[in-house]
């Protein structure tokens, strides 16, 4: 993932963490670690005199966000690779999940502007007023993670099997670090490497970023199932430093465990997922999304309604 912000690392984060505590120690409770303790403080105001509060009991709505950092806690000034917003209830086990393409063209401070530019211009608490503003969303919450767990959490499971839909080649030297990407289509099993590469080839798809979302939410649904494997629980500690190294919240302890006691009830089959729907423009030389007022409307309501703001 480039689109490395994957929902699997939410849900078996949950999971872990309850398991993690029963072991005697918890990696909410460490030095740096960003992580609210209350979810009825105001912890980062991503809305004029925004309160943060939940909204629909036994529920969270929250911004996954993907960098490519050296340090994601000290990531500002880069863009975000993968934006999702994503809503979890607790009570059915039921999960929403709405991809937003980086190239999407919508306001970033007054300006219209690229949405993933907006973690460039102010980091997370611009990339969430941004966000709230275009999609109309009360949304307090936020995970931010590097791609290197990807690496690390893919090897310690032992490989995603997953059928790769096409053959992807793609070179970029000038990136950091430089990209060999070589995948030959067919059923196979990924290791940290190859899943990397697998979600942050773009180039070869007809519908550019949109391919990209749908190969992402492809490898979402199977990396979730075979992340929450019994056989992995073994696999603990890795799991644990790789959300500690590379991942930054402010989802409160207390709701992290009530989506650790649910997990069980998780049906990812069942998983709605959307992505923002627009077509493909040049402006000046280029590329955007041009965003479909109407049909984002609809989708937003249809999925997360409960969230809509009063000030529109």
């Amino acid at each position: 993932m480039k689109k490395k912000f994957l929902l699997s690392f939410i849900i078996s984060l949950l999971v872990f963490s309850l398991i993690f505590i029963g072991f005697g120690e918890n990696i909410f409770l460490r030095e740096k670690t960003t992580i609210a303790t209350d979810g009825n403080e105001e912890f980062g105001d991503f809305g004029e005199g925004n309160l943060v509060e939940p909204k629909v009991k036994n529920e969270i709505l929250f911004l996954l966000m993907g960098v490519d950092a050296k340090d994601v806690k000290k990531s500002k000034g880069t863009r975000t690779d993968t934006m999702m917003l994503i809503k979890v209830n607790f009570d059915d086990g039921g999960i929403s999940l709405l991809s937003i393409p980086r190239d999407t063209r919508v306001s970033v401070r007054g300006k219209e502007d690229k949405i993933n530019h907006a973690h460039a211009f102010g980091g997370v608490e611009l990339t969430m007023k941004t966000t709230r503003d275009f999609l109309n969303l009360d949304i307090d919450y936020y995970v931010k993670m590097d791609y290197r767990a990807v690496k690390e959490v893919v090897n310690a499971i032992g490989g995603v099997d997953i059928d790769v839909p096409r053959d992807m080649r793609y070179k970029d030297p000038a990136a950091d670090p430089p990209l060999n990407i070589n995948i030959k289509k067919g059923f196979q099993t990924l290791d940290g490497d190859l899943a990397h590469d697998f979600l942050r080839y773009r180039s070869g798809y007809t519908d550019g970023d949109l391919g990209r979302i749908k190969a992402q939410q492809m490898f979402m649904k199977e990396f979730v199932k075979q992340t929450l494997k019994l056989k992995n629980i073994v696999q603990l500690p890795k799991i644990i430093n790789s959300y500690y190294d590379y991942v930054e919240t402010n989802i409160p302890l207390t709701t992290m465990l009530k989506g650790a006691t649910s997990a069980k009830k998780i049906d990812m089959e069942n998983m709605r997922t959307g992505t923002i729907p627009g077509s493909d423009k040049k402006i000046k030389g280029v590329d955007y999304l041009i965003y479909n007022a109407q049909e984002t409307e609809a989708i937003v309501e249809e999925m997360f309604g409960d969230y809509l703001l009063d000030n529109r």
